[in-house]
């Protein structure tokens, strides 16, 4: 039975493209300071890459601010942080400066890591908004989508973490 949110997010739209089994494809991105980062680089260590529309809009402010608000149990678990959007590098830099944000922010211009991933849009028109769980080995163990619930995402990365030991 779907709770409000997630009737709503059922009508947004949803699905998470690539699930929990799936190997993550290999990306190299620039973060919001110009400097290349490959996914492959993080192989030994667990990642949550977050895909996210829009910098500095409400839902995803609150979304990355959840994730600084918690980046002490992402440490503690052993994983790193890693939010996408289509934003340019210079929007990401103010973005992570304005809040604070003590993860990478990496800018996806043109949208092709999100179409590897299989980001599915929400209502046909929004970028979707997907959490990724990787392991050690560059496999995902959980992926996890909300265009609404956006806090939940966290949450949902925290609890498949600590499954992962």
């Amino acid at each position: 039975m779907l709770d409000g949110m997630g009737i709503l997010d059922s009508l947004f739209g949803g699905g998470t493209g690539l699930g929990a089994g799936d190997p993550a494809p290999d990306f190299t991105l620039n973060d919001q300071d110009g400097k290349p980062v490959r996914l492959a680089d993080f192989r030994g260590r667990k990642v949550v890459v977050y895909f996210y529309p829009k910098d500095d809009t409400p839902g995803c402010t609150k979304e990355s601010c959840s994730f600084r608000d918690h980046y002490t149990a992402f440490q503690e678990a052993g994983a790193d942080v890693i939010g996408i959007s289509s934003d340019s590098e210079a929007s990401h830099r103010k973005f992570k400066d304005k809040y604070k944000l003590p993860f990478t922010l990496l800018a996806d211009a043109g949208g092709k890591v999100r179409a590897a991933f299989k980001v599915p849009r929400s209502a046909g028109i929004l970028p979707g908004r997907v959490t990724y769980v990787i392991d050690r080995e560059g496999v995902i163990r959980h992926a996890f989508s909300s265009q609404l619930d956006v806090t939940r995402h966290v949450d949902e990365a925290v609890e498949t973490l600590r499954k992962l030991g």
